[in-house]
């Protein structure tokens, strides 16, 4: 839909009034352009007769250069006027028969423009012809299916000097500057100007345009050469051309000497595109670009043009109809629900160099990486990325956590989707500031000394239809076949993995991400949606690969290239999966035939965990295996263990809400929970508000409960002892390597007990490199067990404890074991020492070597 002008009213209307209105006004003028139209001689004489008069007294320099060259070598230049004439012949000659008028017309005006001085200048070549365009390329204009307006607009040499012609819908005239001449063009109708100027060779010029009330001088779009290059061009076609961004969209630039706008589009199906903007009333009609070669895109530098203005491509699709469409390489966008593209640049200056410099030190999965996922628009409602800048980092830095994962911040048209249907791929959401304030943000939190994950969405988009739906007129970025198309689930449409131009598109975005706004780590969105064919779908809606698989092998292809692309040009960078099947090597290199994520969302230990614990205590023990057999698979892949949002909405009850039992009990199973996912092998993921034992579940539309925190309220004890915990949990966590350093590799985990399913009891072994030991014991029962007995090794003198999540400064019951535990000799699961503990009830606790 055409947007309105900030008054409501619609531009196209608004300004074709405007023009009627103009020339109902000026009756005058109508009347002579109408006897213009009829006797040519009498306002092209006049017209020019008035410029050569001005030109006479300054001694123009166009006219003094004509005569000099002339008297100078008279000879040469008719011999070459001879040849040139004769090999144009044939056009002269048509010209001449059809254009009978117009060449009486300037032939005259050409006698009177000329001085007379005591030589005469050689004539030009060739026998004059109408500037004026010609009824196909007019209609091919009008109808916006030019696809080379640069052929016909501007200035071009003729037989009988340079014809200007010009396209300025609502414009109440043209007039052509160069030098000190300044000649009025030909009113042609419909917005066409033309005229013909007696000038050797096309010299540098600008066009006055004048409007109803106003004036405008600036140079001519249509004489400028392609602002985009050849090589551009064939990496766009090879689909390899790995910063995308810079090639198309609105790139602010100077191009021949001039500041102005670069827009640049794929759309390969058109049958002709144009800029649409503020510049121009929303109608593109004037700006028709241009198609460069096969490619597929299109192209025009906009002089004038500079950061701020909104636009859109105003397409015509392959049957004739038209579409209006936001960049989908658009920097920048308007506030939602406005869908305008807006032209960017960007001015940020990065302090982050410390962090970048050691950021690729270490592996993640050989590092610390605890992280906290974040919905930037309803952390705190209200706040933009700047005033963000100023909670979040410190917010984080404080509990300790190494890493925050934004969601979705592309800009997408629906709040309610969370940012999940992404319209503005290339984007930040404008919804909370500029692009620059969104670097301003990723550049608090890593000068923090905090990592910056953001969730990107490459398995689907909407189908709003000023956005990428059928982009073109036919299917462009999703699937031809409708089957492969369509998103079952979400109403959606999927990615066409097998056109190269797609996954460049896809591949290219994966790193402006990184490249432009410093992000340390993707997690891929719905990669199993991706991966399978039959996904969500009944027998006879999908069609079988070529090998009869239900694997999509363009989606696994583009998946390792995005990966290995991403990892070659950004080191230090991460990618994780969102995958929750069982596909075989999802964090495998590429080169050993895996997809090359660096880290997976481990959606079974999840599932399976979060059910064990939400049965009674007294039925755990019939589930205990819920809880063991991630074990099983733990090294399987590189996992990441997430209590996403995904998992307290829509009915699934916050995290603490989860749990059975009186408030204490919930409370207490809630801190036991959060401490057994912090020492099973894995990362750690947790989801805003459930660091304070939210009781309610999250909801876009109003954030976190912050209120429980208030010192006023009477249960804030509760909820700070909670988010206390959390802060020690990461302080403990980070210090303590056992807890990360070998999250990937058997031999950094021993089980001492899985199997005490009577005594809800796990327990079990964490090792670093270098071999020391972390004893950590869960107890998910709501009873205290003194003496309980555990197998240690026996070579560590004394175990202490280091963290017990019943102590009081928690909101526990303070059960804990206070001095230090010296193994016995007794042999006990299958190990030959042993030490008996005080178990707390629903707790976790941790013991080091003293």
């Amino acid at each position: 839909m055409t947007p309105p002008t900030p008054s409501g009213s619609d531009p196209k209307k608004k300004a074709t009034a405007k023009k009627a209105a103009a020339k109902k006004a000026t009756p005058e003028k109508a009347a002579v352009k109408k006897a213009t139209a009829k006797k040519t001689v009498v306002k092209e004489a006049a017209v020019k007769k008035a410029a050569v008069k001005k030109a006479a007294v300054k001694k123009a320099a166009v006219e003094e250069a004509v005569v000099k060259k002339a008297a100078a070598k008279k000879a040469a230049v008719t011999k070459a006027t001879a040849k040139e004439a004769t090999a144009k012949k044939a056009v002269a000659k048509k010209a001449a028969v059809k254009k009978a008028a117009v060449k009486k017309a300037v032939t005259k005006a050409k006698k009177t423009l000329t001085p007379q001085p005591a030589q005469e200048p050689a004539p030009l070549p060739g026998t004059p012809v109408s500037p004026a365009i010609d009824a196909h390329d007019r209609d091919r204009l009008l109808s916006g299916t030019h696809h080379d307006p640069h052929a016909v607009l501007g200035a071009h040499p003729v037989p009988g000097g340079i014809a200007f012609r010009a396209f300025r819908p609502y414009a109440l005239s043209v007039t052509v500057l160069t030098g000190t001449l300044r000649a009025e063009l030909h009113d042609d109708g419909d917005g066409f100007f033309s005229g013909l100027l007696p000038l050797p060779e096309v010299p540098s010029y600008r066009l006055l345009v004048t409007y109803e009330g106003s004036e405008q001088e600036i140079e001519d779009a249509y004489g400028f050469l392609p602002a985009l290059g050849e090589l551009d061009l064939y990496l766009i076609g090879e689909g390899r051309h790995e910063q995308l961004w810079t090639a198309l969209g609105a790139q602010p630039m100077t191009h021949q000497g001039v500041t102005g706008t670069r827009f640049t589009v794929w759309a390969p199906n058109a049958r002709g595109v144009s800029v649409a903007g503020t510049f121009n009333f929303w109608d593109g009609t004037g700006h028709p670009m241009r198609s460069l070669g096969g490619s597929g895109v299109w192209e025009l530098f906009v002089p004038g043009i500079g950061e701020g203005e909104l636009y859109k491509f105003a397409i015509t699709r392959p049957d004739g109809s038209k579409t209006l469409r936001a960049d989908p390489l658009a920097r920048r966008t308007e506030v939602p629900p406005a869908t305008s593209s807006i032209v960017h640049a960007s001015h940020h200056e990065w302090q982050d160099e410390a962090w970048l410099s050691r950021r690729a030190d270490t592996p993640a999965h050989e590092a610390p990486f605890s992280v906290y996922e974040v919905h930037l628009p309803s952390w705190r409602p209200g706040l933009t990325y700047r005033q963000l800048a100023e909670q979040l980092p410190a917010y984080v830095k404080d509990l300790g956590f190494t890493h925050v994962e934004l969601m979705p911040v592309a800009e997408h048209p629906f709040g309610g989707s969370w940012g999940y249907q992404v319209t503005g791929f290339y984007a930040p959401t404008a919804r909370l500031g500029t692009p620059d304030d969104f670097k301003y943000l990723v550049d608090a939190l890593h000068q923090a000394g905090i990592g910056v994950l953001m969730d990107w969405v490459p398995a689907h988009f909407p189908r709003d239809d000023w956005a990428l739906a059928e982009f073109d007129g036919r299917p462009l970025y999703e699937h031809e076949d409708p089957l492969r198309a369509a998103h079952p689930d979400w109403g959606t449409l999927e990615f066409d993995y097998g056109r190269r131009e797609v996954r460049n598109f896809l591949v290219a975005n994966a790193l402006y991400w990184c490249e432009e706004f410093h992000i340390d780590g993707l997690r891929v969105d719905a990669v199993a949606s991706m991966l399978y064919l039959d996904y969500s779908r009944e027998p006879g809606q999908w069609t079988p690969n070529v090998f009869g698989g239900r694997e999509n092998l363009d989606a696994v292809a583009f998946l390792q290239e995005m990966n290995a692309t991403v990892y070659r040009r950004v080191p230090g960078v991460v990618t994780i999966a969102e995958e929750s099947t069982a596909w075989d090597g999802v964090t495998r290199p590429t080169e050993s035939g895996g997809l090359g994520f660096g880290l997976k969302w481990n959606m079974g230990w999840m599932h399976d965990s979060l059910g064990y614990v939400q049965h009674e205590p007294v039925h755990r023990k019939y589930h205990h295996h819920e809880m063991t057999f991630s074990m099983v698979y733990a090294y399987s892949e590189n996992y990441v263990l997430p209590i996403s949002h995904d998992e307290v909405v829509h009915g699934k009850r916050s995290l603490v809400s989860k749990m059975p039992g009186d408030w204490w009990q919930q409370r207490a199973t809630h801190r036991a929970y959060l401490a057994f996912m912090w020492s099973h092998p894995g990362k750690q993921l947790l989801f805003m508000g459930q660091e304070f034992a939210q009781g309610a579940e999250w909801s876009e539309a109003h954030g976190p409960d912050w209120w429980l925190l208030d010192p006023a309220y009477g249960a804030e004890p509760d909820h700070r002892g909670v988010r206390d915990l959390v802060r020690d949990l990461n302080v403990v966590y980070r210090h303590t390597p056992a807890l990360w350093q070998r999250d990937t590799t058997p031999d950094g985990f021993q089980w001492v007990v899985g199997d005490a399913a009577d005594d809800n009891v796990f327990a079990f072994l964490r090792y670093d490199a270098e071999g020391t030991p972390l004893l950590a014991v869960s107890h998910f029962s709501p009873v205290v067990r003194h003496d309980y007995r555990l197998g240690v090794p026996d070579d560590i003198p004394a175990w202490h404890e280091t963290l017990n999540t019943d102590l009081g400064k928690y909101g526990g019951g303070d059960v804990t074991n206070p001095d230090a535990v010296k193994p016995e000799a007794t042999p006990w699961h299958g190990r030959p020492a042993s030490i008996q503990l005080t178990l707390p009830p629903l707790s976790t606790v941790w013991l080091r070597p003293a």
